[in-house]
């Protein structure tokens, strides 16, 4: 199966016509896996026992459509680690809504997907199975800490797959990996059922080739849940209803994200876009967003602060990695946490603890959740005047595997412009617009809340004008 020259609209259409079953299409994508993870470690787990329907419903695009689900979303009665020793052999009870939603719509849980150890990292490095490697060039990281589900989806193993997005976790691997990507509003997506790394920004979305592809599954798994006290009762709309022009929308670039930091190739190929959209009729302004200098800061406060509060349920006791040779209770605490967790999530766990102790919450964990009123209402005042905000996704592209890992302040930047949406809870976007010394570059686009729609329309026009996606990557592209 070449998954490079389809989309899910195409591959129904030819199980409709019968050219193919869903049984051949299950175990052509379960041979795809099987012949480019051993190049990639894209997936801790492959469900070789993936039913595909009998009967196809014609106006279903989603059933028998393989998907890949992030290994911190749970699958019930298939192992979901979070790419941790603490949670290497845990089975879940139940599935997660999001997991729910797409199986009730037709879709095949095909596997799990590598990611950064509880969803904390920028490069798939951290990894308790190994680290995933970019199919553009295995040299290179694939971003994180979705980069698992990024990878998959670029080297063809599946259209489309499900990631997590907590500061830049399905955006940056986009990026990186060539495809499109997309975090939802904070609240579009249910979040139960997914492991918690920090509650007030974790969000779920979507990673795809193709624009369509990720309309497609993002409305099949939004909507309200009952049992995220979080998510949004707002209609969902269908994001499918694509219309890919750009005409008179008001697109905003702040200086802040086109700043010394950013590779020059990166921000060549970036302004190389915004041309694009200004010449189909874009209304293009600079403007500034002066509080987004103060949001890595921010962010690792309170993403810290809230890991170290849902990570202490990981005790030994109840569930996930017990350590041996234990003598006492406070034995079972330290060593199963010394031994199950992996050092960037107990640097975490010792940030967030600091940041909320007696004496230092003032000064650390409610000073940031300030400043990030005010990133909030940066945005608030741009949107006022504009219908989008765009900027490279990342400052770089995809760098060298073990070149960051053992200097955290320099991995912690590589979040710096995708951060600011997940502060204040806004959906957000990469598309791919180019390359930058031979690794793909994105592009970021960040609507008002709940206008996801007004990304799909021009990430869409983009698709289609720059038509990226004749270029094919090294591992996967070839065959």
């Amino acid at each position: 199966m070449d998954y490079f020259n389809e989309t899910i609209d195409s591959i129904h259409q030819k199980l409709v016509a019968k050219e193919m079953s869903p049984q051949e299409l299950t175990q052509a994508t379960l041979t795809n896996i099987q012949r480019l993870n051993p190049h990639l470690n894209a997936f801790i787990t492959v469900n070789d026992q993936a039913q595909a329907p009998k009967e196809i419903d014609t106006e279903n695009p989603l059933q028998g459509i393989a998907l890949a689900i992030k290994d911190n979303i749970l699958t019930k009665g298939m192992k979901t680690t979070a790419a941790s020793r603490m949670l290497a052999n845990f089975s879940p009870i139940y599935s997660a809504t999001v997991t729910a939603k797409a199986l009730n719509a037709g879709m095949i849980n095909i596997g799990k997907t590598n990611m950064d150890e509880f969803a904390m990292g920028s490069s798939t490095e951290t990894s308790h199975f190994g680290i995933t490697k970019n199919p553009w060039n295995t040299a290179k990281v694939p971003g994180g800490s979705s980069g698992g589900s990024a990878a998959a989806v670029a080297s063809g193993q599946v259209l489309a797959a499900l990631g997590t997005d907590t500061g830049g976790s399905i955006r940056q691997p986009a990026s990186f990996n060539g495809i499109f990507g997309i975090k939802p509003t904070y609240g579009r997506v249910s979040r139960w059922g997914v492991i918690a790394f920090s509650s007030s920004l974790d969000q779920v979305g979507v990673l795809s080739r193709h624009v369509a592809d990720s309309a497609h599954v993002l409305k099949a798994i939004s909507g309200f849940d009952a049992h995220d006290n979080t998510s949004s009762d707002s209609p969902v709309p269908d994001y499918t209803k694509i219309t890919p022009q750009v005409k008179g929308l008001k697109v905003a670039v702040p200086e802040e994200f086109m700043g010394a930091g950013v590779q020059a190739e990166v921000k060549k190929q970036i302004q190389l876009a915004i041309k694009v959209l200004e010449q189909n009729g874009a209304i293009v302004d600079t403007v500034s967003l002066p509080h987004a200098q103060y949001a890595v800061q921010v962010y690792y406060i309170i993403a810290s602060s809230e890991a170290s509060s849902n990570l202490q349920r990981y005790d030994g006791i109840r569930y996930g990695f017990r350590a041996e040779d234990v003598h006492n209770l406070e034995d079972v605490y330290v060593k199963s946490r010394s031994e199950g967790f992996g050092d960037e999530v107990k640097r975490r766990i010792m940030l967030g603890t600091f940041a909320l102790s007696a004496g230092y919450y003032d000064a650390y964990f409610n000073k940031a959740a300030q400043v990030r009123t005010l990133i909030i209402d940066d945005f608030k005042k741009v949107f006022a005047d504009y219908d989008l905000v765009v900027g490279p996704t990342s400052p770089t592209t995809a760098f060298d595997i073990g070149s960051r890992i053992d200097d955290p302040l320099v991995m912690y930047m590589n979040d710096i412009l995708t951060i600011p949406a997940n502060l204040a809870g806004l959906p957000a976007a990469s598309v791919p617009v180019g390359f930058a010394d031979g690794m793909p570059v994105g592009l970021q686009l960040i609507a008002q809340p709940f206008a996801e729609q007004t990304i799909f329309n021009a990430a869409q026009f983009l698709e289609n004008e720059i038509n990226f996606l004749q270029q094919r990557p090294q591992i996967g592209g070839q065959n």
